[in-house]
């Protein structure tokens, strides 16, 4: 099995934006542990950066929001990929230089948990990719709209608990990383 961290939006909009990603405390320091690990490991690094549609009020290319959040961007990558929406793979060459690599597991790690991570690791299912999730290395924030609304926590757990039925090896950080 040869393995890829995608660190997927992991952007200063969850941060300091109009986004802000509450749940799992300590989400954003299991990034920086994972591609820590992967990187020791020899483990390609692929950060995913998000970039809106024009006159989206979010991820605004060049906005101080659109940046990588500096505990990603001051750490080694292999790739960087810019998409525009929520799945890594499209309109990306992110399924070709992994199949160039023979590389056959992708990992997810970033945000939101129900968004581009749980999108991304359908897509990679779909192409026949295995799919590790990162539980506490991804991460979102309580919702409210016409549909209803969700604690941060209930989203993330539901993500998880349907990752793990089907598309996805669902592991924490720690339990990963000790897999390597």
């Amino acid at each position: 099995m040869k393995k890829a961290l995608l660190v997927i939006d992991v952007q200063n909009e969850y941060f300091s934006g109009k986004l802000p990603v509450t749940h799992p405390a300590g989400s954003l320091e299991k990034i920086g542990k994972a591609m820590d690990a992967a990187a020791a490991k020899g483990l390609p690094v692929i950060v995913v950066q998000h970039t809106a549609v024009p006159d989206y009020p979010f991820f605004r290319k060049g906005s101080q929001e659109w940046m990588l959040h500096p505990e990603v961007a001051n750490r080694p990558n292999t790739l960087l990929i810019e998409k525009n929406l929520p799945g890594s793979f499209t309109g990306t060459n992110l399924e070709a230089w992994l199949r160039e690599r023979n590389i056959d597991t992708v990992v997810i790690s970033g945000y939101m948990t129900q968004m581009c991570c749980d999108t991304t690791a359908r897509q990679a299912f779909h192409r026949g990719f295995g799919v590790e999730f990162l539980a506490d290395a991804t991460g979102t924030l309580s919702l409210a709209n016409n549909a209803g609304s969700v604690t941060a926590e209930e989203l993330h757990r539901a993500i998880l608990v349907t990752q793990g039925m089907l598309f996805s090896k669902v592991l924490t950080t720690a339990e990963w990383i000790s897999s390597l």
